[in-house]
């Protein structure tokens, strides 16, 4: 196993290099990290298939790509059997928010997988993520005038460039209740949390408060 992991951590580390710092090598880290802590609480995962799925699980991410080309041409690489890929694959599908539209999550690996990488999305690492992805794409900071989406389809939540307070709204703020491992939904507390109390003190500066 170490040997496939190191292996698929060199294929990807490649084409997180050339991301924005929200979806970089960094972020696969820091998943990965999270991804491990839940699984000392889920002993009957398979560790194999998650350490694969997290390293492989943005690089085909629409923002950044237009087919699952390469996705498909590492797990090719790495000498998996037909049931490993198609385990990997469906754990990575089966992690995307897609504004609301999300797959549910059929395996304990997905339910890991899906959790770790929604973690990276809130709490301090999540603001820093939102604000450096906003910064890449050209987008405002916040805009008051703009509607927060309910409801969105998939297409809808890719195309529509919203400010970057806006998103909170519409995904981050949400993540908490969506997490489906025990250890998932402990750890989402704090980092909710303080992204509420970022939000509130960003608020008092902008209207002179503070």
């Amino acid at each position: 196993m170490n040997e496939q992991i190191t292996q698929c951590e060199s294929l990807v580390k490649e084409i997180y290099d050339k991301m924005d710092a929200s979806h970089d090598f960094q972020h696969i880290e820091r998943v990965y990290e999270n991804a491990l802590t839940i699984l000392q609480a889920e002993p009957g995962a398979n560790e194999k298939i998650v350490r694969l799925a997290v390293l492989l699980h943005d690089v085909s991410d629409s923002k950044y790509a237009d087919s699952k080309e390469d996705e498909d041409r590492i797990l090719q690489a790495l000498n998996l059997t037909t049931k490993e890929i198609q385990h990997i694959q469906t754990v990575i599908a089966e992690v995307s928010f897609n504004g609301g539209n999300e797959l549910q999550a059929t395996t304990i690996e997905s339910k890991i997988v899906r959790d770790a990488d929604r973690l990276d999305a809130i709490g301090a690492v999540g603001i820093a993520r939102t604000f450096a992805y906003g910064g890449a794409k050209g987008r405002k900071l916040y805009d008051d005038a703009e509607e927060v989406r309910a409801t969105m389809s998939v297409e809808d939540y890719r195309a529509k460039s919203t400010a970057s307070v806006t998103h909170f709204y519409e995904k981050l703020l949400l993540l908490k209740d969506l997490m489906v491992t025990e250890k998932g939904r402990e750890l989402a507390e704090a980092r909710h949390a303080f992204m509420v109390q970022f939000l509130d003190q960003l608020k008092k500066e902008r209207d002179g408060i503070s």
